[in-house]
């Protein structure tokens, strides 16, 4: 395998699947499929979840509520998506832990990074939820900072698009795919990877991000096999 420890981020809308919001649980037991396959190979995985699928604090400030509540709000969604991709990842035999950058001891472990690292060691998953545990900083931003804590040889981004475009493809028809990228690149033509903070932390750190297509059956060990899916931001 190409990388032997690896931090995933999913979007708080992936697990939606075909809904217009919550969680479906048939797209959580296809992501725990395709993780199993991974963590068969002895890959490492640790994983931040965004929780845009039940609330988004930005959104919630936007329409009046005071931003640091909304966030909070925001950090919550994130551990009830992660209990729900533990439960779905322990239905498919993978021992997982889920650490919390806010303390709730009923549910979640505290984030502490040694014990991370062991538990990743030991062969099991690890779900990093409650973002960085203070507001005004993304899920984004979570995930860079946890890879550099634990030592990450990638940032694997899961979309449902098949890499970063020079426009919208979704939009537009007639946006084209990098297969690779740097990060000044990114930065010089505008292009939506993460948010800024979440960029450049990952930039500074040198710790490649790729962006791909998490919902293609076999896509993600693709990727840890070393195929070239996607788009890989480095420098």
């Amino acid at each position: 395998m190409k990388y032997k420890r690896i931090l995933l981020k999913l979007s708080g809308e992936a697990l939606m699947g075909e809904r217009q919001y919550g969680i479906d649980p048939k797209r959580l037991a296809e992501y725990a499929n395709e993780i199993k396959q991974i963590t068969n190979e002895g890959v490492e995985v640790a994983i931040v979840i965004g929780g845009g699928n039940i609330f988004r604090g930005v959104a919630g400030a936007s329409k009046g509520m005071d931003r640091v509540q909304a966030d909070h709000m925001g950090m919550l969604a994130t551990v009830i998506n992660g209990l729900a991709l533990q439960s779905a990842l322990e239905d498919a035999e993978i021992p997982t832990r889920l650490q919390s950058a806010i303390k709730i001891n009923e549910v979640a472990e505290p984030f502490i990074k040694r014990r991370a690292i062991r538990h990743l060691e030991k062969g099991r998953v690890v779900i990093f939820g409650g973002g960085t545990g203070n507001p005004y900083f993304t899920t984004d931003s979570a995930a860079v900072l946890r890879a550099i804590e634990i030592n990450a040889d990638v940032i694997l981004k899961g979309t449902r698009v098949d890499g970063i475009y020079t426009a919208d493809p979704e939009k537009d028809s007639q946006a084209t795919k990098f297969d690779f990228i740097t990060f000044d690149d990114v930065l010089r033509k505008g292009l939506k990877v993460m948010d800024t903070t979440a960029f450049t932390l990952s930039q500074e750190n040198e710790l490649p991000i790729i962006v791909f297509d998490m919902n293609k059956t076999g896509n993600l060990l693709k990727v840890i096999s070393g195929e070239s899916i996607g788009t890989k931001v480095n420098l």
